[in-house]
C-alpha cells in the first residue's frame, strides 16, 4: 500500500504522537486532516508540520457524535474522501483503585474508549460504501499489562484492544482494516496531561521517558503500509505482553520494584 494522495484523519493531533503521525504521513505524500478539541492549538500544530496546502485543522471533541460527523464532512469537503482514520485522542488517569474518582474514571472512558467507538461507528459506513479503508486505534502497551495506580487507563486500553479485535473480524469482509497500536513509553506531554488523584504521583515521571514520538509515528506508518494487525513500539512491548501471559509473576515483580 502507498500513501500518496491518500486522505488521513487524525484525532488528538495537536501535539505528541498525533502531530508526529501527521508529519510521517505527509512525508509519504498523504493529505492529512488534524483534529483536536482546541482549534487554536491544532492550527499551531498544523503550522509546525509545515505543509498548509495538504493539511486541514478541524475542531473535534470525540465525546460529541455531531462533532465527529462534522469532522467527516470537513475532511470530505476539503479533500473529497477519507482513506484512513486514526483514533489518537485520549489521556491518562493516575490513582489507586481504592481512591480514584469515579467521575474521573467515567470521563476517561468517554474519551479513550467510547470516543473511539463513536468515531468507528461514524466512519465504518463510509468505508463500507467505498469497499475499503483503514481504522487505526492508538492503544497502549498497558492494554496488555497491569500498571499499579493506572488501573482506569489500563482498563480503557484493554477495552479498546478488545473492541479493535472484534471490529477487525466484523469489518474485514467489507475490505476495512483495523490496526491496533500499542506504544510503550513515549516522550510526550502525557504525564503533564494526566489527571492525578491522591495516590497518582507514585509513578513519578516514568511515563514521560522513552522513545521519541517521531519513532513511534514511523512504526505506525510501517504498520499501515504493511497491513500489520497490531503494532508494538518499541518492539520489545510484544515480548513484555507475551511474557505476562506466560509468567505474570515476572512482570508483577518488576511493577512492584517500580513502585518503590
Amino acid at each position: 500500500m502507498r500513501c500518496r494522495d491518500q486522505v488521513v484523519v487524525i484525532t488528538g493531533a495537536s501535539m505528541g504522537i498525533g502531530e508526529a503521525i501527521a508529519r510521517a504521513f505527509l512525508a509519504e505524500g498523504a493529505r492529512v486532516v488534524m483534529s483536536s478539541r482546541d482549534l487554536a492549538r491544532q492550527e499551531e500544530a498544523r503550522r509546525r508540520v509545515g505543509d498548509i496546502d495538504r493539511t486541514a485543522a478541524v475542531v473535534c471533541d470525540v465525546r460529541d457524535r455531531s462533532q465527529i460527523e462534522a469532522l467527516v464532512s470537513a475532511a470530505k469537503n476539503r479533500f473529497g474522501k477519507i482513506d484512513a482514520w486514526i483514533n489518537n485522542a485520549g489521556y491518562g488517569l493516575m490513582d489507586s483503585v481504592a481512591s480514584m474518582s469515579m467521575d474521573e474514571c467515567r470521563a476517561l472512558f468517554e474519551t479513550n474508549l467510547f470516543g473511539a467507538i463513536e468515531c468507528m461507528q461514524v466512519v465504518a459506513p463510509i468505508f463500507k460504501a467505498e469497499s475499503g479503508g483503514t481504522i487505526i486505534n492508538i492503544s497502549s502497551i498497558v492494554g496488555h499489562l497491569p500498571v499499579p495506580h493506572m488501573s482506569a487507563y489500563c482498563a480503557s486500553k484493554h477495552a479498546l484492544n478488545a473492541v479493535s479485535e472484534a471490529a477487525r473480524l466484523e469489518l474485514e469482509p467489507s475490505g476495512i482494516r483495523v490496526i491496533s497500536v500499542c506504544p510503550g513509553r513515549i516522550r510526550t506531554n502525557f504525564g503533564a496531561n494526566t489527571v492525578r488523584g491522591s495516590e497518582g504521583k507514585r509513578l513519578g515521571d516514568a511515563v514521560q521517558q522513552g522513545i521519541s514520538p517521531e519513532r513511534c509515528a514511523r512504526a505506525i506508518l510501517r504498520g499501515y503500509l504493511r497491513g500489520t494487525r497490531e503494532v508494538f513500539v518499541p518492539w520489545h512491548g510484544w515480548l513484555l505482553s507475551h511474557a505476562y501471559e506466560l509468567c505474570p509473576q515476572i512482570i508483577e515483580f518488576g511493577m512492584r520494584r517500580m513502585m518503590k
